[in-house]
């Protein structure tokens, strides 16, 4: 009797071991990836905040949007979780901080959606209305577009807020995230992706698709009349196709997952709930990559900016390095010189002016 006693505390202590274990893996890798998306969202501040040759200003309106809604998973969503995690007694039922850290994290997440529907949709005018670009996209449209992206998904969500009310939100040890109950209620959790993932899916996927048959079009007949060369680079695919095989490996899991939650009442395994709930954030990261540094004039924005900083903070390291010849006011010179060049109204990033890359 007293040796299947000492078995089974054995058996809980071993047990309680792999759970800190993983806890710890789990943290370790939240850090890491808040860490490597807020460095990357801020370089892209640095940046983007200034004018890049190519871009216009409703193109760094909705690009200064989508770095903000990135920024928040590492600023905003990461902290929020791992505070919950180390503060919260997992004996205890749902709490009013639980409800709002959920409501935190679906509306980061749904605005990240929004904005890159929004993205799409104005590249789409560009390259297909170039003539009308300004007069569709004004400064007003452009702002309401943004505002739309920020303001309506805390509306939709507001229900998960109420700790009484129709969500129920429960702190999960495999994800480590405030997760909304939504076997509970599954015509909410079906409305959610009807309202949310579907349409800013299938806007996307309507627009980067016709902004790449456009561009494949543009390159067949550049290539039989002017004997274009075959290893030129197809800017459409190294730029749209990344784009959306990132938005559907990163999204399409964890909607799908949730889906399957509220219809069955089921949830998956630990470490596939983990990966499923945080693969979104990566996208933050990945969004860096695919609109920002593919692109030549931001990277050569970005070489001036640094060495801008170089000069200004640590001179005499500058010198040491060898980074730069210029002097202080050279440097001035060239960065205004190049905020002075203004955007095409019809040019928005690299993937706005595929049809003219040639």
């Amino acid at each position: 009797m007293f040796e299947s006693v000492n078995l089974s505390r054995s058996d809980d202590l071993n047990l309680s071991g792999v759970e800190l274990t993983h806890r710890s893996i789990k943290v370790s890798i939240i850090i890491t990836l808040g860490v490597i998306i807020t460095l990357g969202n801020i370089a892209v501040l640095l940046v983007i905040t200034s004018s890049v040759a190519g871009w216009s200003r409703s193109s760094r309106y909705f690009l200064l949007s989508l770095t903000a809604a990135d920024s928040a998973f590492g600023l905003l969503v990461m902290p929020l979780n791992l505070s919950v995690s180390l503060l919260k007694d997992y004996s205890e039922g749902p709490d009013l901080l639980c409800h709002i850290v959920a409501f935190c994290n679906a509306t980061i997440y749904s605005t990240c959606m929004y904005t890159l529907a929004t993205i799409s949709l104005e590249r789409y005018i560009a390259v297909f209305y170039p003539l009308q670009y300004s007069s569709l996209m004004t400064r007003k449209r452009t702002l309401l577009l943004i505002a739309f992206s920020w303001c309506f998904p805390p509306c939709l969500l507001a229900p998960i807020t109420f700790p009484d009310g129709i969500i129920e939100v429960h702190f999960s040890n495999a994800s480590l995230v405030c997760n909304p109950s939504y076997s509970t209620n599954v015509g909410y959790s079906i409305s959610l992706t009807c309202f949310i993932f579907f349409p800013c899916s299938g806007i996307m996927t309507f627009a980067n698709l016709r902004v790449w048959c456009a561009a494949k079009r543009q390159r067949l007949k550049l290539r039989k009349y002017y004997c274009e060369r075959r290893s030129r680079h197809n800017v459409a695919s190294r730029v749209l196709v990344p784009v959306m095989a990132a938005y559907y490996t990163c999204w399409t899991p964890c909607m799908a997952a949730m889906i399957y939650n509220a219809v069955s009442g089921q949830t998956v395994s630990e470490w596939i709930e983990f990966v499923i709930v945080w693969l979104p954030a990566c996208n933050g990261f990945l969004n860096c990559i695919f609109y920002f540094w593919i692109n030549r004039s931001f990277r050569r924005k970005f070489h001036l900016v640094l060495q801008r900083l170089t000069v200004s903070l640590c001179p005499k390291l500058a010198e040491t390095l060898g980074c730069c010849n210029m002097s202080k006011s050279q440097f001035v010179t060239v960065l205004d010189n190049n905020n002075t060049v203004h955007g095409r109204s019809s040019s928005v990033s690299s993937t706005c002016t595929l049809i003219s890359v040639v």
